[in-house]
């Protein structure tokens, strides 16, 4: 199961306060053995792809297995962890991985697996957690107190990279010991603790005066809110940039680590002190973001991750490279959490499951697509090669920081509806629409350029909250005066626009508002239909 993102600054006075609360505690401790569990089974299937075929590529494919759902499914799960009653999406999606992992594991045991079915049983898992993910990473603000949030998080951030520590180490020994059916096994039985904690929780109903969102408006509000937050569309390109060239980390190690060694325990070791090494960085970050920028923090993360890659490809001995993966597994943890932690920074409550979801799109699509090139490459070329390669295009990921700024994340993302209900006959039908908004604005003349750059401003705003269609228009009969138009699909989604405006957004209204000389006056109009005739 995906970590959740750690937050930045420390807002309680105890990281350990949220153990307090007994689901979070209990989910905690069930989630590590489970992720110890998936550690454990993704030794076992990379050793045992390595046994069934020498072939690189259907190697790396156990990566793209991995990935792949991610990238297919990642926005309708967004979509679904937001409408739907999250408790039963994860209990249903926790359920279907303990019976795949069944089956993984009577098939091993029965000695019938081959590379396709191995590579079709890994891809069923991670529909699972595919369709889980977003849905998981925005549950905690439900489990703590706003407070106890941020050290929440970070609890979790430390949970899984402490099974990343544990879980590869037990995994390589037990695969080496007992056989990669008993891995298997393992993880199996490692979903049925979380399937009990989830089970037990009582989660609140959530109750609303607006109708539940449809599953295709509620997809195209996330991918719409994406598309029009261009600080979250920074985020995403260095992130799919990034995740690009170090992937031939993880999809190309195995092969790497069967050239140093022919034993699982030498590939186990190296994720053990990578994970070791991640659960160091984890503890350390807080106060290391206290201190530097995080543009600083991701290069200097970038360029020691970089020089792993390249110490993967040139060196043998496996004491120094489970030392330079203490430091690399650091060097990770900063570059996944300050990803993570932005990009939950920059989506409000209502769209969080949604931003998560277009996030992991993008993270894992790009996994997907460059582990298969990685493993293409290497079959052409070979694995030491290759890794030079993405090594040398990690390090000039680098060069993006000026081009683009990670965004700042410094905002208050809490709803602000401020707006009067308006006057009506008769309050429409959720589902009528669409619905067109007039604003008109009676301006200084004198100040009527700053007036429509301001505006224009708020076509962002307008859209990323629900409009179809925006624009600015003069009065040709009177020189003051303009008119600010916008479409919303149904009432429902504009009275939802309302609730999605947030307190970031004042100072951008605020200054449309001070060219003002008049109050400003707004009209709803709503597409009149041609009634059936009797």
């Amino acid at each position: 199961m995906a970590p959740v993102a750690q937050s930045g600054a420390p807002r309680s006075p105890s990281p350990w306060r949220p153990l307090r609360n007994s689901i979070f505690r209990n989910l905690l401790v069930t989630n590590l053995i489970s992720d110890i569990g998936t550690f454990m089974q993704a030794i076992g299937a990379a050793w045992l792809m390595t046994s069934l075929t020498s072939n690189p590529l259907y190697i790396a494919l156990i990566q793209t297995a991995t990935a792949l759902p991610f990238f297919l499914l990642a926005l309708p799960a967004g979509s679904i962890g937001d409408i739907f009653d999250r408790r039963k999406l994860i209990f249903g999606t926790e359920t279907w991985m303990f019976g795949i992992a069944i089956v993984l594991t009577v098939v091993t045991f029965a000695g019938a697996m081959t590379p396709w079915l191995l590579l079709l049983l890994t891809l069923g898992l991670s529909i699972g957690d595919a369709v889980e993910s977003p849905t998981w990473r925005a549950i905690f603000p439900e489990l703590v107190n706003k407070e106890e949030l941020p050290a929440a998080l970070a609890l979790n951030g430390i949970e899984f990279n402490l099974a990343r520590a544990i879980g590869p180490g037990l995994g390589g020994f037990v695969v080496a010991a007992v056989g990669v059916g008993a891995a298997f096994a393992f993880n199996a039985l490692s979903f049925l603790g979380v399937i009990a904690v989830i089970a037990k929780w009582r989660r609140p109903a959530r109750t609303s005066s607006l109708p539940v969102e449809t599953f295709r408006g509620a997809t195209s509000a996330g991918i719409r809110y994406v598309r029009y937050s261009p600080g979250i569309r920074r985020l995403l390109l260095r992130s799919a940039v990034l995740i690009f060239f170090t992937s031939s980390f993880w999809a190309l190690l195995p092969v790497a680590a069967k050239s140093i060694s022919k034993s699982p325990i030498t590939y186990g070791f190296l994720l053990g002190f990578f994970g070791l090494g991640a659960v160091l960085g984890a503890m350390v970050l807080q106060r290391t973001r206290s201190r530097l920028s995080s543009e600083t923090l991701l290069s200097i993360a970038t360029a020691i991750f970089s020089a792993v890659i390249l110490s993967l490809a040139l060196l043998r001995s496996p004491a120094i490279l489970c030392s330079l993966m203490l430091i690399g597994g650091a060097s990770w943890t900063a570059i996944m959490s300050l990803f993570n932690i932005m990009v939950q920074e920059l989506a409000p409550d209502w769209v969080r499951a949604r931003v998560l979801a277009v996030y992991l799109f993008v993270f894992q699509g790009s996994v997907a697509v460059s582990s298969t090139l990685w493993g293409y490459v290497a079959l052409h070329t070979n694995v030491h090669l290759t890794l030079v390669y993405a090594g040398i295009g990690t390090g000039a990921c680098l060069l993006l920081a000026p081009l683009f700024k990670l965004p700042n994340t410094n905002l208050d993302l809490s709803s602000w509806n401020h707006w009067a209900q308006p006057a009506m006959i008769q309050e429409p039908a959720p589902d009528q629409g669409p619905v067109l908004v007039i604003l008109i604005y009676v301006i200084d003349p004198a100040k009527a350029q700053e007036f429509l750059v301001q505006i224009h401003k708020y076509e962002r705003v307008r859209r990323r909250d629900g409009a179809t269609s925006w624009g600015v228009f003069s009065d040709t009969e009177t020189p003051d005066t303009y008119l600010e138009s916008f479409k919303v699909d149904s009432w429902a989604e504009h009275e939802r626009q309302h609730d999605r405006f947030t307190v970031a957004d004042r100072e951008i209204e605020k200054q449309v508002l001070s060219y003002a000389i008049k109050p400003v006056e707004v009209k709803h109009y709503i597409y009149a239909q041609v009634s059936p005739r009797p």
